[in-house]
């Protein structure tokens, strides 16, 4: 197939990539290179994809991968109402897998405008594109941050979500609302995946995986919330690609509009968390224990029973083996430099 997909550069979408190219499908790839962190964690991964930095560093222009036949990408801004559906005229898909977004709980607290032009104005821009372009499906990133301070554990698609405590939340929730709207209107399908902390080697900077070891790593306290009293989904990246691919090639329920939980479904305590990374470290953290930060919740845990009868999702990589491959990967990346 040809697939479109969004946030090629980041975390998700450079594995995907990835794997779509070494199952011999055709894939274009999107990616703004904002600074939210640091690019050139994203030009990194584009390397590893056969794509030049000086070459994706320029806006509209199409590269091609010198690793990769299928492979081409371009920098674009899905909030860009002119060149997007110039892009999809030009370059027919056959589905579109949208990861770009502006990510991160708390850094919508202080920056709400790039939320609001990232993962609203852009995703409208997306679905827009999508129905005048033919797409026939469309699949998408929600997250499980949507649950808010939802207490009936282990979260179900079923539940009520209207009480989301950030505007990150609130922004994913809000996809969720106009994909379903898209698809009753104008017959193509959607289907929304609801991310569980996802981890492992390329992981984002601003993520607990790579700020604990970042920092332990340099001899530095690592911050500690609600004194160690959380637990949360944590789940391989491999295990959610795989999720991701099967959702992709396999036709799953007929109805247009469908939601899944994708997570581990075995939550882990944040402390086990630390100490595992300890471990493979071979260094005992510095703890500041601090309270509670706005929009966080204490635990997270994703019922992933749909995914399974309807995808044969199976995850299958235990948190001993995740950490380990995340710190080889660190430790490899960064030793380099």
């Amino acid at each position: 197939m040809k697939i479109l997909v969004t946030g090629a550069a980041g975390f998700i979408g450079f594995h995907l990539c990835k794997r779509l190219l070494e199952e011999g499908h055709e894939v274009l790839g999107l990616d703004n290179l904002n600074d939210y962190y640091d690019p050139q964690l994203k030009f990194g991964r584009l390397k590893e994809l056969g794509i030049l930095s000086k070459d994706a560093e320029n806006y509209n222009l199409i590269c091609k991968s010198e690793k990769f036949e299928d492979l081409k990408f371009i920098r674009l801004n899905l909030e860009d109402r002119d060149n997007l559906p110039n892009l999809f005229q030009e370059h027919r898909s056959d589905k579109v897998i949208n990861l770009a977004a502006q990510a991160g709980v708390r850094y919508s607290i202080e920056n709400p405008n790039a939320y609001i032009d990232s993962n609203i104005v852009g995703f409208s821009n997306l679905l827009e594109a999508c129905r005048n372009f033919g797409i026939a499906h469309l699949i998408y990133a929600s997250s499980s941050s949507v649950y808010g301070q939802n207490t009936k554990l282990p979260f179900s698609t079923d539940d009520n979500v209207d009480h989301p405590i950030s505007l990150y939340a609130a922004t994913k929730k809000s996809n969720e609302l106009m994909a379903y709207t898209y698809s009753h209107l104008y017959g193509f399908k959607t289907t929304g995946l609801r991310f569980f902390t996802v981890y492992g080697p390329w992981g984002r900077p601003d993520m607990a995986m790579f700020l604990f070891t970042d920092a332990i790593s340099k001899g530095k306290p690592i911050k500690i919330f609600n004194n160690g009293d959380l637990e949360r989904d944590f789940t391989y990246i491999d295990d959610i690609v795989e999720g991701v691919f099967n959702v992709i090639n396999q036709n799953g329920v007929e109805k247009n509009s469908s939601l899944y939980n994708i997570g581990n479904s075995k939550p882990v305590k944040l402390t086990d968390f630390i100490r595992e990374i300890e471990n493979n470290l071979g260094v005992t953290a510095e703890k500041e224990m601090l309270p509670m930060q706005p929009g966080d919740v204490n635990r997270t845990w994703a019922d992933v029973e749909e995914l399974k009868k309807d995808f044969n999702y199976t995850p299958k990589t235990p948190i001993e083996t995740g950490v380990k491959n995340f710190i080889d990967w660190y430790k490899n990346y960064y030793g380099k430099k």
